[in-house]
């Protein structure tokens, strides 16, 4: 493909060089380039990539976009120059692979919790109404029922178009697709035509990259101003921040919610561990998710699929035959009647709304112990309410390691506990080892006790001090609960 086929929609204030150059590769890794490649270079939090521009034109690299033009330029280079390298590649990456966004039905979810069980409940519905589809999520990326691991909430420009591109060349209708916050700051999703968007909920999360609550909004944000006329913007009215998010957008505003009158609608009739009855847009269905927070989980859902123009019987019929995704209020149960739940919650709200749901359930009046950490060089705000929101709503609580990653254990377990009241920290423990932990809390409940183990849910390593080691929530509670 032509370089100047490539830039053709990028922002470009200066070249050097021709623009017709064949480009057979594009890469922002100077590691992978190779003779023909286009190289971009971009400014990362680590490093930078135009100190690479030299060692990549050493290895082929026939063209340069960059944000800082070298000292020397090879004559025998095409040099372009543009304000977001970032942006840029995002551009070029949907021209490489031939905007496949444009030939499926891409619907992208943000918002701080409930991206992944949207996700997948949007493809286990759609496929169960009959169509091909895929998903990117946090857990795994599925092309029309075949499974691949997912490395990011959501991929850098060129894997996001390469999985797309494989959906279509698969016959996919639907992709469904968490957008986190980071992405949106970066650009990776720029240059996709979305179908829609949908808006979960805003609570602190990921300060330590953001920095203020105001830079997260404005990134979530930043999505529904990118959406085109046509699309539809869902957004959740029981939160405060739903309308922020529709305030300049050109797509179709359309609102779902429990508490608050909506464009779609919902109400739990019964709350069961196993699941819970719901009267959906005045039709009754029964699904094998529970808790307020899934309900409205379940009603973006909804509203997606009639947006999509799906019959409204045939949705909920598919919905009720769903499963959770996998470590979202997961459900074991010991022989002697303990019983144990596995949640990625690692937020304070999400923590608040997993307790909610289980003491809303919790019809037996089970002693609710819970196990929890935070992780480590992440966002430290979030700690102290962390620990406060599992006191308040649990009778025990074991403090100990998520992914401490660089940090000291204790140190992250001692932010935790200064949130929780002196009058509170008698029922509180700190084990720094996960293992032991999880051990303590299976080895101490007893036949009407239930367990929480919060904070990693579907992840299988645990990183400390760089270091990723096996580690699943699941299968330490199989082996120790009675």
């Amino acid at each position: 493909m032509k370089l100047n086929r490539l830039i053709q929609d990028v922002e470009v204030s200066e070249t050097h060089g021709g623009s017709e150059v064949e480009i057979s590769a594009v890469t922002f890794d100077s590691r992978k380039v190779k003779p023909g490649t286009l190289f971009i270079a971009i400014t990362g939090t680590i490093a930078d990539g135009h100190a690479y521009i030299e060692k990549a034109v050493a290895k082929g690299a026939v063209a340069i976009v960059c944000e800082k033009l070298p000292e020397t330029m090879d004559p025998g280079v095409a040099f372009s120059l543009t304000p977001n390298s970032r942006k840029a590649l995002a551009i070029i990456a949907a021209e490489w692979y031939g905007h496949p966004s444009r030939e499926i039905s891409l619907v992208g979810i943000t918002g701080t919790n409930g991206k992944t069980t949207i996700a997948t409940l949007l493809y286990k519905v759609n496929t169960g109404l009959g169509y091909k589809a895929g998903i990117l999520t946090t857990i795994e990326v599925i092309i029309n029922g075949k499974r691949h691991p997912a490395t990011h909430t959501t991929p850098d420009p060129m894997q996001i178009n390469s999985w797309i591109r494989r959906m279509v060349d698969a016959g996919c209708a639907y992709c469904f697709m968490e957008v986190s916050s980071h992405a949106l700051s970066q650009h990776r999703v720029d240059g996709l035509t979305f179908k829609g968007g949908v808006f979960t909920n805003l609570t602190h999360d990921h300060l330590d990259y953001h920095k203020d609550f105001n830079a997260y909004l404005k990134a979530k944000k930043s999505f529904f101003d990118m959406l085109e006329e046509g699309a539809f913007a869902l957004t959740n009215a029981d939160d405060k921040n739903g309308k922020v998010m529709l305030q300049n957008t050109r797509a179709s505003k359309l609102s779902y919610g429990l508490g608050r009158r909506a464009d779609f609608n919902a109400k739990i009739l019964e709350p069961h561990f196993g699941g819970m009855r719901l009267l959906v847009d005045e039709r009754e269905v029964w699904v094998k998710l529970t808790g307020r927070f899934n309900a409205s989980n379940i009603l973006a859902v909804y509203g997606v699929c009639v947006l999509l123009d799906h019959d409204k019987t045939e949705i909920l019929e598919a919905v009720s035959k769903a499963d959770a995704a996998a470590g979202r209020f997961q459900v074991l149960r010991g022989a002697e009647g303990t019983v144990a739940v596995i949640d990625y919650a690692h937020t304070d709200d999400a923590l608040k709304n997993v307790l909610e749901a289980i003491r809303e359930v919790n019809l037996e009046g089970r002693e609710i112990i819970t196990v929890i950490g935070a992780g480590g060089d992440r966002d430290r705000a979030k700690r102290p309410k962390m620990g406060a929101v599992a006191a308040s709503l649990s009778n025990k609580v074991i403090l100990t390691s998520d992914n401490p990653r660089s940090e000291d254990p204790a140190m992250i377990m001692e932010e935790m506990e200064n949130g929780i009241g002196q009058e509170q920290r008698g029922a509180i423990l700190k084990i720094a080892d996960r293992e032991e932990a999880i051990k303590t809390a299976c080895m101490i409940a007893g036949p009407e006790s239930l367990v929480l183990v919060a904070g990693k849910g579907h992840e299988k390593t645990q990183e400390i001090r760089g270091e990723k080691k096996h580690f699943d929530d699941e299968e330490v509670i199989t082996k120790y609960l009675k």
